[in-house]
């Protein structure tokens, strides 16, 4: 098998339930690890650095960018998100399976180079409900809910350039669909 197959990039829009579905598929088989990425926004309530992400200022992303220390980087609503490149290589290496849940320009970059991972865009069941949940997490202003939804539909115009969609309307379904895949390309 091509060591790159264990490499699972997960994308959508804000509020899909990327991280949830994520979270779904380690609980059940907590062989898959996940990448830990960085970022420059803020901890949410119930977060901890090094396990949701690893959080930093401005000045130590672009530092981590300038040493090309980060695999992919973007910069989402003002924010910076990335990946360090230590968290993927270490663990693809060693035999393991990694995912890593990040934004669609970094997602394209990760397939540049690692031509063989997976990548799977998770979108919402509607429109109607992405904004529900992006409201119901009552941790962003409406001017930032309404940036994260013209966002969303920028990215889904994105998802034919993935391997797979799927849309995440059932959460533990959801996830069986992400192991279902991953277990097939890792067979090819």
């Amino acid at each position: 098998m091509n060591e790159q197959r264990r490499l699972l990039v997960v994308s959508g829009p804000s509020g899909a339930g990327k991280d949830t579905v994520v979270k779904c598929l380690r609980q059940a088989h907590p062989e898959i690890e996940l990448s830990v990425s960085a970022t420059t926004r803020p901890m949410r309530p119930g977060e901890a650095q090094g396990v949701d992400y690893y959080y930093m200022t401005n000045e130590q992303f672009e530092e981590k960018i300038s040493r090309g220390e980060m695999l992919e980087h973007v910069n989402y609503c003002g924010k910076y998100y990335g990946t360090p490149k230590s968290e993927v290589d270490k663990r693809i290496s060693a035999g393991i399976t990694v995912v890593l849940v990040i934004e669609v320009i970094g997602a394209a970059n990760i397939k540049r180079l690692y031509p063989e991972s997976t990548l799977v865009f998770i979108m919402p069941p509607s429109m109607d409900e992405l904004a529900a949940r992006l409201r119901g997490r009552g941790t962003e202003d409406e001017a930032t809910v309404q940036k994260r939804l013209a966002r969303a539909k920028e990215e889904l115009q994105e998802k034919d350039a993935y391997d797979f969609a799927i849309v995440n309307d059932d959460v533990s379904r959801c996830a069986q669909e992400l192991y279902d895949i991953l277990v097939a390309r890792q067979s090819e």
